[in-house]
């Protein structure tokens, strides 16, 4: 067993060590609105369900050298945001969005998605997600190396959920019509693959 001290670790070497290890980790397709009123659409693996009462889920944005990326910026501003969970059949799509455009460009023209209304929040979201959560922004915490911010972790509320009355049954979603896909490390994505049971004991 080979044991590491992160301290000794540069970020990217933690970074890596994190990302090979945590997997599969589900990935957050998460729109929000500029100051401008351009929608901005970006994936994020650093994402989890917090609670189901009420409904809460977490999502971590990093800030490569210190610097604020348009969404945790425009969560700040807007304290809204709307979480798609990224499946095969959009995946593709939403890789495009990783790209770096300039603030005043929106994601969801370059990757072809069409934009819907949000029922509660101010922030569309994208029609082609079979799930999407419009959420309220209930807490930021920072994230802290020393006395240096080097991401935000947002805890948001769902207020809605939107799902595909495909993938859905009796209060229930089918994981094999959702079809999630997860994020591995590098290049690499994985999808649900085998399912299986365990009793939990008594």
């Amino acid at each position: 067993m080979i044991s590491i001290d992160p301290k000794k670790n540069t970020e990217r070497e933690n970074y890596k060590l994190l990302i090979g290890s945590i997997i599969p980790r589900p990935i957050a397709f998460v729109t929000t609105k500029s100051e401008q009123g351009v929608i901005n659409g970006a994936p994020f693996s650093f994402f989890n369900i917090v609670s189901s009462n009420p409904p809460m889920i977490s999502l971590a944005v990093q800030r490569p050298n210190g610097r604020l990326k348009d969404t945790a910026r425009h969560i700040h501003h807007q304290q809204q945001f709307v979480v798609h969970i990224v499946d095969e059949d959009n995946v593709k799509q939403v890789n495009e969005t990783a790209a770096s455009l300039p603030v005043t460009e929106s994601e969801i023209d370059r990757a072809q998605f069409t934009l819907i209304d949000s029922q509660l929040i101010s922030i569309p979201g994208i029609q082609e997600a079979k799930v999407r959560m419009e959420c309220r922004l209930v807490q930021s915490i920072p994230l802290m190396n020393g006395d240096e911010q080097t991401g935000d972790l947002f805890i948001g509320e769902v207020v809605k959920f939107h799902i595909d009355e495909t993938i859905y049954n009796e209060g229930r979603i089918d994981p094999r019509k959702l079809k999630a896909v997860s994020r591995l490390a590098g290049l690499n994505y994985a999808k649900i693959g085998d399912i299986f049971e365990i009793e939990r004991p008594d």
